[in-house]
């Protein structure tokens, strides 16, 4: 489908990441399609009745990316108006964040060498699954115990940390290895591939909460919270844009709310 070809092109030139240009071409393959309209037909109506069929069975985030992607598809490669069609708001659910004890039990189950580096470094670092794929050796400095995003979301570089332990563990993991990847050989694994390894030792652990590589990200930030650091310090190492983002976890942080004393008990 030309069309198609021609928006993930356009994204491409943008810098969107791989994820954001396959989620955008889904959505807009699958109006064309239920539309059944040519290209040069296609209206804000076809939009707004795609858009709202989807609200029967679809949660409300996977309906905003919907809407975006049909936003973009509108605006910039078929250059229609779009204006009239009003997105709907972002659910603002907390993360989900285990405690310290979880962190340690699910690292604990880990079945593989691999599997168990991976889900530390996750924790370890507050990376993304996207990031930790993309990985490769030239990007850690084991002896510094840091590494370097490389054009993360946004398309911009940070700097990370590594624990002296878990440096230990995967310089002598990589001494075992060949390949331009940290975590494979040459070329990236899924995300898909680590969703998995995560789900299998969720399982195992007995763990009850829901667990993805975000939740492990999440963790890392409300636990630097929890341990003082400054919020702006892990803004720049979630590489948020913006503060208030970051600030999200201000309010998921239940050991700091346990700490406050509560006016009742000081009648």
């Amino acid at each position: 489908m030309e069309t198609i070809e021609k928006l993930k092109y356009e994204l491409r030139i943008r810098g969107l990441s791989p994820l954001t240009i396959r989620n955008y071409s889904f959505f807009v393959k699958k109006f064309i399609e239920k539309t059944n309209k040519p290209i040069e037909d296609i209206n804000q109506e076809d939009a707004k009745k795609y858009i709202g069929d989807l609200f029967e069975s679809k949660s409300k985030n996977t309906i905003m990316l919907a809407s975006a992607s049909l936003k973009f598809y509108f605006n910039e490669i078929i250059k229609k108006d779009f204006s009239s069609i009003k997105l709907p708001k972002k659910e603002r659910k907390l993360p989900s964040v285990l405690t310290k004890e979880e962190v340690k039990t699910l690292i604990n189950s880990a079945e593989t060498e691999k599997s168990r580096l991976i889900v530390s470094l996750l924790y370890s670092s507050g990376l993304r699954v996207s990031e930790i794929v993309a990985l490769k050796r030239g990007d850690i400095s084991l002896k510094d115990k840091i590494g370097w995003v490389r054009l993360g979301k946004g398309g911009k570089d940070r700097i990370f940390t590594l624990s002296e332990t878990l440096a230990n563990e995967i310089s002598k993991y990589l001494q075992r290895r060949t390949g331009e990847y940290v975590f494979s050989e040459n070329k990236p694994l899924s995300t898909r591939n680590i969703q998995k390894i995560i789900y299998g030792m969720r399982k195992k652990s007995g763990i009850q909460k829901k667990i993805t590589p975000h939740t492990l990200r999440h963790s890392f930030a409300t636990h630097l919270l929890e341990n003082g650091t400054d919020i702006r310090i892990i803004q720049s190492m979630l590489g948020h844009s913006s503060l208030s983002t970051t600030q999200v976890y201000t309010h998921v942080s239940s050991e700091q709310i346990r700490k406050v004393a509560n006016p009742l008990d000081g009648l």
